[in-house]
């Protein structure tokens, strides 16, 4: 088994056995596997292994993996959203996790087709160095974006706080929750490779790993 195949597998158990442990189906929660920094090869392989969703975060890193990958990849677009980009972003990728201002909102071509699935970006822990929105504005962004008819509302993500311990992510992951719950998300993008059985745990549907999934980086 190559190393890739060894570390899908890895992580495919740990996602039942976190979803199994709050009564979840485990093929309900889609695994991203974060490529950033990782080239063309790395990515095929995976895809090889059955992995379709595959994340970035630069539209100038991702733009030549897009064109040389097979076209069933779903790519979600995880960086900062430059109001400048919007346009090429939305082209580019299906999903998008990082909506959190007007001015991306105002970007977006009227005309712009197809409709684009959308999270919003949540400051869950209150961090000023982050972005996403305050949890107290919250709601006003959200009315704000289903506005806008040319994206459609999915839910919500999170990075959360940086901590040592898993279990330190799961007041965040649990009040994320329950503000989707309450806005009426279907999706919720919270997980990462130190922290996703927690996420699972709480209710994420979409996992975001990288490292656990591709290796260290050099």
């Amino acid at each position: 088994m190559s190393g890739a195949a060894q570390r899908l597998a890895e992580i495919r158990e740990r996602i039942s056995r976190a979803a199994e442990s709050v009564k979840r189906d485990p093929a309900s929660i889609t695994l991203i596997a974060v490529s950033k920094t990782h080239p063309v090869g790395s990515i095929q392989a995976l895809y090889d292994l059955g992995i379709r969703d595959f994340g970035e975060n630069k539209m100038q890193e991702a733009e030549p993996k897009i064109a040389a990958l097979p076209d069933d990849i779903r790519w979600h677009y995880i960086g900062n959203l430059q109001t400048n980009k919007v346009r090429r972003i939305l082209s580019g990728f299906q999903v998008i996790h990082t909506f959190d201002n007007e001015r991306q909102l105002a970007a977006i071509p009227p005309d712009f087709s197809p409709v684009r699935d959308v999270f919003i970006e949540v400051n869950v822990g209150k961090e000023p160095q982050k972005a996403g929105v305050a949890v107290e504005t919250l709601a006003s962004f959200r009315e704000s974006l289903i506005e806008c008819k040319r994206i459609s509302f999915r839910g919500l993500m999170t990075m959360g706080p940086a901590q040592c311990d898993p279990e330190g992510m799961r007041p965040y992951f649990r009040e994320l929750a329950s503000r989707n719950a309450e806005l009426g998300g279907d999706w919720l993008s919270m997980g990462m490779s130190s922290d996703f059985e927690v996420a699972i745990q709480e209710g994420s549907t979409h996992i975001r790993v990288g490292t656990a999934l591709f290796g260290a980086r050099g």
